[in-house]
């Protein structure tokens, strides 16, 4: 643990070091870590304060003409150091001395004259040193390279070496290197054979022009005779002009072993392109390219109409890349030379046409590339041609980056492809296509990205592919009945298109890796790939995310189980709905359980309804609320009743009052009250129950109609009284302003005194009567009573004529006749054995049950056809 400990300090007093040197030094140099980036910053000098730590140092593209002995003297950990472009002319003999660990110097492009040997002697481990594109005026190596046996690249020469001798090279004799180049004037003008035979390299760069000199070629390709490289690569062999020769200057190519021949930039013509192909046609060489040369027809080739010379050319890799003239396609006039190639590359050749007999030839490729060029959907696709017995081993077939526009014609030029498995058509023009394509079963792989794709364009997709690739290519809808058919499909790259939704039935039995980052849906949940069953990585970041319980739940249901991996997880993951949440992310987004979790909230609702719901049982029980409902209910039935009986007729008074009371209160009544107010002078019509309610009506009918038609209600209080439902809904109904009655219509005389604190919360109208209004208490001494008369025919006031209901006989009439009474059978109201409600049903009348009564009490709905015996009292009229 200590060295640990110890090292942990060391890296950060380091940093520290770094840091204060850094921002104490006028260089502008970025130092991170062991490393400092001075490239490109117009420096004339090694700036000073670097850090002595420093592993890697870049001074390239710069303006430094000299490195000193000092420059780098305190840089001992220096291990890499990149010099190149700048305009050095002098580094001092002793520069690299304290730069022991040193394995990677380049001073490429600089003004040198002369090889650096002294300041090397110190750099024993050194790799690579680059030296090329200097001004040596000569090759030659010191003794000192000999010493220097990790050396694996070397490069050096310029543009002013004209001369290659038999020694320069003499040092390297024993080092293997793995890769050597040599660079030399526009014109090499001297070489001595023999020159390169003594070097050991896996690759072999020349950087020389021969356009003056072409016959040293030969001499060099024989230096190299019987070697062995993988690549063998020349660069500008003829700068300046073609050659028009007869020489073969190529020869040499079949007695070296060279895996791969590369052909870069300088000038070719008909004649000298054939010249090389005829000479890697016999050689070791497998894989040609030739790139960027400036290639022409030989004005002196004459097309005979006999197949091309160039018929064996067995390659497993041709590449043709940034070549100006399209013609090199149809060298010799003939495609025979690319017959025998197995995988194709034409890059940027600037063809737009393909001849109908260049497919027939092309019967032994595997891979066909034809990326970068200009075709279209006529170039690529001639209906005149016959592609049946045409690229019978094709496999892979690469159309990206040109003008193709429909997947239509691209179906009908591989219909007879039976080998094809792979399509490449990125960066082309394809777009939205209702007409039908048909494919080969074989086509697995399909890559279409950068395109201009629709929904409709799944129409035209082959259904046997495991991978598709539509990538950024402005799709919007996807095509689930694609998808249904498509059912080997295991890669699906969505990425960078403008998806607006994640179709819930979404069936994909066999995908594997889905990518859909970079749209604009914001809406996923736990059942979006739910019928993807095999789905194990999924990339779907960058969208513009609804925080919401199902993304949280998605996301937990995924981490926790671990079968799907979120491979962009969680940086690409922001909110951006709603707004509050807006740029977080969406690791950060933890709603509760109660927000969520649906059952939890069910359980919770249930259980908050049910309590509520018993509370309010409960006040409705303390409060009477049921009665006061149904008492409103009855009032509203009578209300309807009436108005359907007898419509809106004008209110005439028939009464002057309406005498409540209770049936135990009904002889105080009749042998007091009534005598004394309808026999005086001019009488009172009064209406009691027992009289005056219409037989075959209804209870509350006849409650309501009679108070409607008193102008005064007279409430005759008693514990009786108190302990009588249907008097209670007298009460209630006689203090509705509905039905036009108010406090000052209501007379209330005292039979019998009553505490309105004992009295029950349903009487709350009473008691409030009884507490704020003025009433009148019957007296016991007869001495009194006539003043309790004079009150309350003063309290009704005169004795006016009133109107008579059509039909009735008025009670209380000032007539001869005789008023018969009713003595109804008595019917329970739950207050005591032999007690009778003041409103017991008439002869013929339905009884309303009121709240409260006792079970003997038969139910509104029955009509009680009892047998009422009726006793004439005779009422004398004063």
């Amino acid at each position: 643990m200590l060295p640990l400990v110890k090292n942990s300090w060391t890296n950060v007093l380091l940093c520290i070091q770094m840091t204060v040197v850094a921002s104490d030094s006028i260089s502008p140099c970025s130092i991170t870590g062991y490393s400092a980036n001075c490239k490109g910053l117009n420096l004339d000098q090694v700036p000073s304060g670097l850090p002595a730590s420093l592993e890697s140092l870049d001074l390239s593209f710069n303006k430094l003409t000299a490195i000193t002995n000092k420059d780098l003297a305190h840089l001992t950990q220096l291990r890499s150091l990149n010099l190149e472009f700048n305009n050095i002319s002098l580094i001092e003999d002793e520069a690299f001395a304290s730069n022991a660990l040193l394995k990677e110097l380049s001073v490429f492009n600089n003004s040198l004259t002369q090889v650096p040997s002294k300041l090397l002697e110190p750099l024993t481990r050194l790799r690579s040193l680059e030296m090329s594109n200097n001004l040596f005026a000569s090759a030659a190596l010191g003794e000192v390279f000999s010493t220097l046996r990790e050396l694996e690249s070397l490069s050096m020469g310029g543009p002013l070496l004209l001369n290659l001798s038999r020694e320069d090279f003499l040092p390297l004799r024993w080092t293997l290197l793995k890769k050597f180049a040599i660079k030399s004037a526009s014109s090499l003008q001297n070489y001595d054979p023999g020159t390169l035979s003594v070097l050991q390299t896996d690759q072999m760069w020349f950087d020389v022009a021969l356009d003056q000199k072409p016959e040293i070629l030969p001499l060099m390709l024989k230096d190299l005779a019987g070697k062995t490289f993988a690549v063998l690569r020349f660069r500008n062999l003829f700068e300046f002009k073609y050659y028009t020769g007869s020489q073969d200057l190529f020869k040499g190519l079949r007695d070296i072993a060279a895996r791969q021949l590369v052909v870069f930039r300088g000038k070719f013509n008909e004649n000298l392109l054939r010249m090389a192909l005829l000479n890697v046609q016999g050689s070791a060489v497998k894989d040609l390219g030739l790139v960027a040369i400036d290639f022409a027809r030989s004005p002196d080739f004459v097309n005979d109409g006999l197949e091309s010379s160039v018929t064996n050319l067995v390659l497993d890799n041709l590449l043709l890349q940034d070549i100006s003239n399209p013609d090199i396609l149809r060298f010799d006039w003939r495609f025979t030379w690319l017959s025998r190639v197995v995988r194709l590359t034409i890059r940027n050749v600037n063809f737009n046409y393909v001849p109908c007999d260049s497919w027939e030839e092309m019967r032994n490729a595997e891979t066909v590339t034809i990326a970068g060029n200009r075709l279209t959907d006529e170039a690529l696709y001639n209906q005149r041609c016959d592609y049946r017995s045409s690229m019978p081993k094709l496999r892979v077939l690469n159309a990206n980056t040109n003008e193709l526009a429909s997947l239509r014609a691209l179906s009908a030029l591989t219909a007879e492809w039976t080998a094809l498995q792979e399509l490449d058509v990125s960066h082309n023009k394809l777009g939205s296509t209702r007409e039908s394509c048909t494919w080969k079963q074989n086509v697995t792989k399909l890559v279409m990205h950068h395109n201009m794709v629709d929904q409709v364009t799944f129409g035209c997709l082959p259904t046997t592919l495991l991978y598709l690739d539509m990538s950024y290519s402005n799709l919007d809808l996807l095509d689930m009945d694609y998808f249904r058919q498509a059912t080997q499909l295991q890669v699906l790259l969505l990425s960078g298109n403008k998806i607006k939704f994640i179709p819930s039935g979404w069936e994909s039995p066999n995908l594997l890796h889905l990518a859909v980052d970079g749209n604009s849906f914001g809406l996923i949940g736990e059942g979006s790939f739910s019928r993807m069953p095999r789905l194990v990585n999924l990339t779907a970041g960058n969208n513009p995310y609804h925080c919401t319980c199902d993304l949280h739940a998605f996301i937990q249901d995924t981490l926790g189980k671990g079968r799907l991996s979120i491979t962009d997880w969680p940086g690409n993951y922001k909110c951006y709905h709603p707004e509050p949440l807006l740029e977080m992310t969406v690791a950060k987004y933890l709603p509760g359980r109660l927000v969520c979790d649906v059952r939890l909230v069910i359980a919770v609702s249930v259980v908050t309804t049910a309590a509520v719901a018993f509370l309010l049982v409960g006040l409705c029980h303390v409060f009477n609320v049921p009665w006061y409902l149904k008492a409103m209910y009855l009032i509203l039935r009578a209300q309807y009743r009436a108005r359907q009986e007898q419509g809106e007729a004008g209110r005439v008074y028939a009464y002057h009052a309406f005498i409540s009371y209770s049936h135990s209160d009904a002889e105080w009544v009749r042998d007091h009250l009534l005598p004394c107010l309808e026999n005086c002078d001019p009488p009172y019509r009064l209406c009691i129950h027992e009289r005056d309610f219409q037989p075959g009506k209804w209870i509350i009918d006849n409650i309501i109609e009679n108070i409607e038609d008193s102008r005064k209600v007279i409430f005759v209080l008693s514990r009786n009284f108190v302990n009588s439902e249907w008097c209670n809904y007298e009460l209630y109904f006689a203090h509705q302003r509905a039905i036009g009655k108010s406090f000052n219509d209501v007379i209330l005389v005292v039979k019998e005194t009553i505490d309105p604190e004992s009295l029950p919360s349903k009487y709350c109208k009473l008691k409030k009567m009884l507490s704020t209004k003025t009433y009148l208490e019957w007296p016991s001494e007869p001495k009194r009573q006539a003043f309790f008369w004079a009150q309350m025919r003063g309290v009704l006031g005169k004795a006016t004529p009133t109107g008579e209901k059509a039909g009735e006989g008025g009670g209380g009439q000032p007539t001869d006749r005789v008023s018969m009474v009713e003595l109804p059978l008595e019917v329970g109201d739950g207050k005591g054995e032999g007690e009778e409600d003041s409103t017991a049903a008439p002869a013929g009348q339905r009884q309303v049950v009121p709240p409260g009564a006792n079970n003997d009490t038969e139910p509104e709905s029955l009509l009680l056809h009892k047998v009422i015996s009726y006793q004439a009292i005779p009422i004398e009229v004063a």
